[in-house]
């Protein structure tokens, strides 16, 4: 397939160069236009916080990944870039990579959920300004059944790699039911919310934040359907809760080791999960030396999440031999593009040729007879073109004897005189039968 294409990703890119070159919503839709007009029939754009992709089918025979290279940094008008700041794909190592990038094992965080969905709003979004053809449309086929059988066919998805969510994670050997337990989150930044985040999808009886920024505590409290407490007064509560994730950007300790053992007796030997992931740390390390209390800072989940991401590289050789099947399943369709039109008109110049003979036999013989001639002769040419068009099919799937195949097209063509605009006519017909 005359599939090129061009990415600058978390490989090639440090983020400041990615973040100039981000794409929104807006300038897809206004870039899109512009390939449109100029350099593809087809195609789409991925624009996420850690690449910025645009591939394509170009209008030209011989395509050029600089040229689209070079239009995207004139939109962009980013000044001191590098061509090494990007990659360039061409045909099958095009198609390898964004089924790769789909199956989220091109990722900075292999595994990484959300690209898969970000991959398909990128598709939805071509549909949605008539960029997306049959081809590609095949190929969103072929990207979504990837993903799919990524996910059931693998543990790609496995295990916590991320900090906040292995802190959930730790919490969840510690207490098998979220349910009856109460959570103070203390922080409201990115990592705080990630956390809050997940201590609801586990169905946390109750979810309490506190922060500096009171405003801040309580958006995020709605968010994940919780309450806030002030944060002056926030040491008070602690032995309210089973489970205390903590992620500020304060300088210095805020809660001592004397703050906790009081919390504890408070408790009466009722177990608390702290989960520190701040960076300095918020609590005194020495909390984890008084009973009933189980501490964990980030370098203890740091050793958790390095076990995951080991288990999910594990699964890569099988992710890579999942992708090599679905392009090989896609290639086997796009090599009968040119077959199947053929055949059609092949099969279509033998049926008018039977019905035309039936028909005159209708003065000849009764409406019984005439019956089983026509069903006699419907099964005589269906084994006569059985041979010749699975022949055909199978040569062109195997994608190998491309020359033989289109020398016995041209034959076909030529001895039967098959004319072209049916050809094309019903070339436009397998697309349209092969679109979503």
């Amino acid at each position: 397939m005359n599939l090129v294409g061009v990415s600058i990703n978390h490989r090639s890119a440090s983020v400041d160069v990615r973040e100039r070159f981000h794409f929104p919503p807006e300038e897809i839709s206004e870039f899109i236009s512009y390939l449109k007009q100029h350099l593809f029939s087809e195609g789409f754009i991925l624009s996420t916080c850690n690449r910025t992709e645009v591939f394509g089918i170009p209008y030209k025979e011989i395509p050029e990944a600089d040229e689209v290279l070079q239009r995207m940094i004139e939109y962009k008008s980013v000044k001191e870039l590098r061509k090494e700041h990007f990659e360039l794909y061409y045909s099958c190592s095009a198609m390898r990579h964004i089924l790769r990038v789909a199956a989220s094992i091109d990722s900075m965080i292999i595994g990484d959920s959300q690209i898969h969905g970000q991959v398909r709003e990128a598709f939805l979004f071509s549909e949605k300004y008539d960029f997306a053809g049959v081809l590609l449309r095949r190929f969103y086929d072929t990207v979504l059944k990837t993903g799919k059988r990524v996910i059931s066919e693998t543990a790609i998805g496995d295990g916590a790699v991320t900090v906040s969510y292995a802190a959930v994670q730790v919490a969840g050997k510690v207490f098998n039911d979220f349910t009856t337990k109460s959570a103070l989150i203390i922080g409201a930044g990115e990592s705080a919310e990630l956390a809050a985040a997940h201590l609801k999808d586990k169905r946390t009886g109750k979810i309490v934040v506190t922060n500096r920024t009171e405003n801040k505590a309580i958006d995020l409290a709605r968010r994940v359907g919780g309450s806030s407490i002030p944060f002056e007064s926030f040491k008070d509560s602690l032995h309210n809760f089973d489970i205390i994730v903590s992620a500020t950007s304060s300088p210095s300790v805020l809660v001592s080791k004397e703050d906790m053992v009081k919390a504890g007796k408070q408790r009466r030997g009722a177990a608390i999960c702290i989960l520190d992931i701040a960076v300095p740390r918020d609590f005194d390390p020495g909390v984890g030396d008084v009973d009933s209390l189980f501490y964990y800072d980030v370098d203890s989940l740091k050793g958790i999440i390095d076990d995951n991401l080991a288990k999910r590289k594990k699964e890569i050789p099988r992710i890579e031999e999942i992708i090599i099947e679905e392009m090989i399943s896609f290639y086997s369709w796009y090599n009968t593009l040119d077959v199947v039109p053929v055949i059609k008109s092949f099969r279509e110049f033998f049926e008018n040729i039977r019905e035309e003979e039936v028909e005159k036999l209708k003065t000849k013989v009764s409406e019984q007879e005439l019956k089983k001639i026509d069903d006699m002769t419907r099964r005589l040419l269906g084994r006569i073109m059985h041979n010749p068009t699975m022949k055909l099919r199978e040569m062109a799937e195997s994608g190998v004897r491309e020359k033989e195949v289109m020398q016995h097209l041209a034959t076909l063509k030529y001895l039967f005189q098959l004319d072209s605009d049916t050809i094309k006519n019903n070339n436009e017909n397998q697309g349209k039968d092969d679109t979503l």
